[in-house]
């Protein structure tokens, strides 16, 4: 062991092992809920992922929905673009920043996304319906403060700042 670590190598193995298989189970849960929620709106969980990162900051740019939607850049191009086709959002360039391409959603995109948010029906997350025994038992569902620090090391302040305000925009929309 390094004199820096605090950790052995096992501690470190099975810490990432559990993450890794507690993570990606919430994950697959959280996919196929998603997935079924939009799809009578003829959408994937990715170009519903766009609009509503777009709808939430008002508008952003190609890289902003790549690094909030942890995506690569040209997934996000390539789903932008078939929203595009659909009329639901425009592509633009500022005329000082050529360099980014910023998205915008249309009236009909808005209206799009809010129907979906209409229609979300909490008793068909199954994420949502594990935790209630925790909310009965604690009054309120878990808070993440670990998780978010370590998203915070992995992805930057900016990705926690990027969730607040999504997470204020739907609160003030509630």
């Amino acid at each position: 062991m390094n004199n820096n670590q605090t950790y052995s190598w096992q501690e470190a193995l099975l810490y990432s092992h559990k993450m890794a298989q507690l993570t990606k189970a919430i994950w697959k849960s959280l996919e196929k809920d998603w997935q079924e929620w939009v799809k009578p709106f003829d959408l994937n969980l990715n170009e519903h992922h766009v609009l509503w990162i777009t709808y939430h900051l008002r508008g952003a740019t190609i890289s902003e929905i790549s690094k909030f939607g942890v995506m690569h850049v040209s997934t996000a191009f390539n789903f932008s673009k078939k929203l595009e086709q659909r009329g639901l959002i425009t592509f633009s360039k500022k005329e000082d920043d050529k360099r980014s391409t910023y998205v915008k959603l249309t009236d009909e995109g808005v209206r799009l996304f809010e129907q979906t948010m209409d229609a979300h029906d909490p008793e068909r997350n199954s994420v949502m319906k594990a935790s209630l025994p925790l909310k009965n038992i604690y009054g309120s569902f878990p808070e993440f403060q670990e998780l978010e620090s370590i998203v915070k090391h992995l992805y930057g302040d900016e990705y926690l700042e990027i969730l607040d305000r999504s997470i204020e925009s739907l609160k003030d929309e509630t």
